[in-house]
């Protein structure tokens, strides 16, 4: 199975505006997601967040504290576990990834006003290419939409 290995480059809306829909997009395909955060904390706030971050729905997840995580559709960690068994693997706030060669696709969020965070996609990048990954490169439009540039 070849992964596919994508980034995203967030430069005009925050990750929170983000993920939710690209999670959404998972979700249409039946996909099963992880969410791996570079920090428990952060994983804390976008695991309350991914409930309210609508007036009308939410997206069903859970953590490792909500228990039954080899049933979530999309399970949030500060770690490289996959409980669930997803078929994708988001990578947001610089989390250090597992092998990727479990997935069907591997996403990578990064904030590109942050300098340390562009150059680890780029050493990230680097490395996916190495492994002979499949790679795509998204950029942030100023409506939040994406636009392909590689």
């Amino acid at each position: 199975m070849s992964v596919e290995v994508v980034f995203y480059h967030l430069l005009h809306k925050p990750l929170e505006m983000a993920l939710p829909q690209l999670l959404q997009k998972c979700l249409e395909r039946d996909w099963k997601v992880v969410v791996q955060t570079g920090t428990e904390e952060r994983c804390s706030a976008l695991d309350a967040h991914l409930w309210t971050f609508t007036d009308d729905g939410f997206l069903p997840h859970g953590t490792k504290a909500d228990g039954y995580s080899e049933h979530q559709p999309i399970y949030l960690t500060a770690d490289q576990d996959n409980p669930n068994d997803a078929d994708v693997r988001f990578l947001v706030d610089r989390a250090t990834p597992p092998p990727l060669t479990a997935y069907k696709r591997a996403i990578y969020m990064f904030d590109g006003n942050d300098t340390d965070a562009v150059q680890e996609a780029r050493n990230r990048w680097k490395e996916a290419k190495a492994e002979g990954f499949e790679i795509a490169y998204w950029q942030q439009t100023e409506a939040g939409g994406w636009e392909r540039k590689a």
